[in-house]
């Protein structure tokens, strides 16, 4: 099957929200890290409810009921357990045994075909293993994210190394090497394309053949090391994209811009990619008409499921990265005249 779609109608429904850069997201995104911040906006009360559009519960048990109702929509799932910046070694002890536990669920799932795209994966932040800790943070992340790609391997389901900020990026791309050393097949690792060496990275894992998530970014980084204006990361993103598509390995399009989507496909055909040969990945919670459109042209979607009760610093980068869904908390938190809330959002 081609990956040539149509363009959607020109909607509401379809069309971005805003194409202009947050101009709250640099205060956002410090505030994701701020223990002072977080204590004020999880007091708040709607709070929690709004967290329910893109976090899939706080347990385990919840979360496989989402993983379940999207396989049955013929979509992928990617799953994570959120948390980061560990700085304690039983947390990351725990993280671990929770990915084991997580596994265990989604092996009971159909697995799909071995030469084919894994429909269910996980998706693991080193900075949750251990990668934080010091000195050792590295070894630690190391030995933790074997634990869980042996298991993952061993069920058949793929794992992806999430991105963190630019500093752990050197460390993180020497763990994925050594995992995929292990598991070429089922591990994978996550590229940001706002950051100046991404293309370069790109350049490298396509050519090893790797399964590469592709996103534009989600961190406050310097100017020094990333694109900080819209347009710019646009361009850095459709070269990456490019040179994914070219290469050897997996391209996983992460976005819910119209226009990479677009772009996506037509560099899919360019490069003579069937269906099978990439696939979309959007957020649980984020565009689901959208989802369901592709998923009808016979793409393959993934969906990335968060669940857990550490969900503030994922929450605060998703208001931070869109200013939809800045509005949606913003309407949803302040009561109507009559004491009601808004709970829609165009």
């Amino acid at each position: 099957m081609s990956a040539e779609f149509t363009r959607p109608a020109d909607s509401a429904a379809h069309r971005p929200a805003l194409v202009l850069a947050n101009p709250l997201r640099p205060a956002l995104l410090a505030a994701a890290r701020s223990a002072r911040a977080e204590r004020g906006l999880t007091r708040i009360p709607v709070t929690r409810r709004i967290v329910d559009r893109f976090v899939a519960g706080d347990s385990r048990d919840i979360a496989m009921e989402t993983v379940r109702e999207l396989v049955r929509q013929d979509r992928f799932v990617t799953i994570d357990y959120l948390g980061e910046d560990t700085v304690d070694p039983e947390r990351a002890e725990q993280v671990v045994q929770e990915y084991l536990r997580l596994l265990e669920a989604l092996a009971q799932l159909p697995q799909g075909s071995a030469d084919a795209p894994r429909p269910l994966e996980i998706s693991v932040k080193l900075s949750a293993l251990g990668l934080a800790l010091g000195e050792d943070g590295h070894a630690v992340a190391l030995r933790n994210a074997r634990v869980i790609a042996e298991a993952a391997a061993a069920a058949g389901i793929w794992m992806t190394v999430d991105a963190e900020d630019h500093a752990t990026t050197d460390s993180r791309l020497a763990i994925v090497r050594g995992l995929r050393h292990e598991h070429p097949e089922t591990v994978g690792t996550v590229l940001q394309a706002y950051l100046r060496r991404t293309e370069a990275d790109c350049e490298a894992f396509a050519q090893e053949g790797a399964r590469i998530r592709l996103c534009k970014g989600a961190y406050d980084e310097p100017e020094s090391v990333a694109f900080r204006r819209k347009r710019e990361v646009d361009a850095s993103y459709l070269r990456c994209l490019r040179i994914l598509m070219r290469g050897k390995g997996y391209p996983m399009v992460a976005t819910h811009d119209p226009a990479m989507i677009e772009a996506a496909a037509l560099l899919a055909t360019a490069a003579s990619r069937g269906c099978a040969d990439f696939e979309f990945q959007m957020l649980y919670g984020i565009r689901p008409a959208e989802q369901e459109r592709l998923t009808g042209l016979g793409q393959h979607l993934r969906v990335y499921v968060p669940f857990g009760e550490q969900w503030y610093g994922y929450f605060v980068r998703r208001l931070a990265e869109r200013p939809a869904n800045l509005l949606f908390f913003l309407r949803s938190a302040m009561p109507e005249a009559r004491g009601q809330y808004y709970w829609t959002v165009k």
